[in-house]
């Protein structure tokens, strides 16, 4: 396939994948941002009234109402997505999460209104989760339609950046204001200042959306005689069953072990082997900036190895890794945790930078926003989320040994690198194709290779 483009398509491809860029480290930006104050500030703030234990679990149960509520926005958001096209629906998601965030920094307190509080928190909590339920696919597709098919993976990687960086932006401002601020300026406003400060990147990411059209995969649909399907997730369930089950499969292992890693290694290092949470918090900002690079790799790789062969040395690689993860940890020596955590994040958002182009070009256009975000969520839902708590669990019936928990996570990794295995390659597929019968596990012909 030709890659020329002319100058204006050059330049609203530029402006997609920015706007998506940063649309979405925006609203993970929020995500991690809730998820780093709920286990600190937010039980003593909106749950006073529970003895502390059960108040820190009900501040870190909202925390799962909006990874719960993620798989709903993905559905309404792909029906829509797909009937409507991409660009008003990302509008529509970065401004509710934003809108949400600015608001948990306005939310009165349990001494303040009561019950109000904590009910108020859980509905924002729910609009976030929604919103970044289709955000996720939503802004992936943006970007990766208006790219040239050599350069998919390129911005695919830059997408997959997006998780690590928001969680060092979040980590480092709550740091900076716990450094500056005392502990009651902290409790009483400090924590809630970059909750307010997501009004002026909302803006920012809302004006630079607003300069880009609607994308050429959508756009060519329109101009067929195939139209929009009726419903979309009808369509897709129908037509592209394996394909959806076989992604989800294969995102099973980078949803588990991202969680695996930045929360419950944590857990690890902290309760099970007596290291500082300083330590601990320094070690995780060296892993997401090893995931940054990593991102990037797999992206890049991926356009010029293909989906598959990329994929599979990524899904190698974090089995490997995971061998000889929590011995490396248990040395408790600072700078080989530090380098084995980078490691293993790195080469999970290896796979993560590579995920947004594969399940955009296994579908097309009418379904594409449907089958991928269904694809995505459900291996969020199935594994990634629950990782935390089965591995806390695991721990607990094995006398604090990793080793049924890295058995589990072996096996998930195996299932995930077989999905990669009997796939077909799609790098270069044309992503204005539009006929919804036709699927990618059974008819692939790329249409670019080296």
């Amino acid at each position: 396939m030709s890659t020329n483009s002319s100058p204006h398509d050059s330049q609203m491809s530029r402006k997609a994948v920015t706007a998506a860029t940063i649309g979405t480290a925006l609203e993970w930006f929020d995500f991690t941002l809730y998820g780093a104050v709920s286990a600190t500030v937010l039980p003593k703030l909106f749950f006073p009234a529970m003895e502390p234990t059960a108040g820190l679990l009900a501040s870190l149960a909202t925390f799962g109402v909006g990874l719960a509520a993620r798989p709903l926005g993905a559905i309404i958001c792909g029906y829509l997505g797909d009937k409507l096209g991409r660009r008003n629906l990302m509008l529509a998601t970065v401004t509710m999460m934003g809108l949400a965030s600015v608001l948990m920094g306005l939310l009165p307190t349990y001494n303040q209104v009561g019950v109000i509080a904590p009910i108020l928190l859980v509905l924002l909590r729910i609009i976030q989760g929604s919103a970044l339920g289709g955000e996720s696919t939503g802004a992936q597709l943006m970007a990766l339609e208006y790219a040239a098919p050599d350069r998919r993976g390129r911005y695919s990687g830059l997408l997959g950046l997006c998780s690590p960086l928001s969680q060092i932006m979040a980590n480092a401002i709550l740091m900076g204001l716990a450094a500056t601020l005392s502990t009651e300026q902290f409790m009483s406003f400090g924590w809630r200042i970059p909750f307010v400060m997501s009004f002026v990147l909302v803006l920012v990411a809302i004006y630079i959306r607003l300069k880009v059209d609607e994308t050429p995969a959508f756009v060519a649909l329109k101009k067929t005689s195939h139209k929009p399907a009726n419903s979309p997730l009808k369509s897709v369930l129908g037509n592209h069953r394996k394909t959806i089950l076989r992604l989800m499969l294969f995102f099973c292992s980078p949803a588990a072990l991202f969680y695996l890693i930045v929360i419950f290694s944590l857990s690890y290092l902290t309760k099970h082997l007596g290291m500082s949470q300083s330590m601990g918090f320094m070690s995780l900002m060296v892993a997401n900036i090893f995931a940054i690079f990593g991102a990037l790799a797999g992206g890049y790789l991926s356009d010029r190895w293909g989906r598959k062969k990329a994929l599979a040395f990524g899904s190698c690689m974090t089995l490997v890794i995971l061998m000889v993860y929590f011995p490396i940890l248990n040395t408790q020596n600072a700078a080989a945790i530090m380098a084995i955590m980078g490691l293993f994040l790195g080469f999970t958002q290896f796979q993560s930078g590579i995920q947004p182009v594969a399940f955009a070009e296994a579908f097309p256009t009418q379904v594409r926003f449907s089958g991928s975000a269904l694809a995505y969520t459900g291996a969020n839902l199935l594994v990634g989320g629950p990782m935390p708590m089965i591995a806390v669990w695991l721990m607990s019936q094995s006398n604090n040994s990793p080793w049924p928990l890295v058995s589990l996570c072996a096996v998930i990794n195996l299932v995930s690198l077989a999905m990669i295995v009997i796939g077909p390659e799609t790098r270069g597929v044309d992503l204005n194709n539009v006929t919804p019968e036709e699927s990618v596990d059974s008819v692939a012909t790329p249409l670019y290779s080296k």
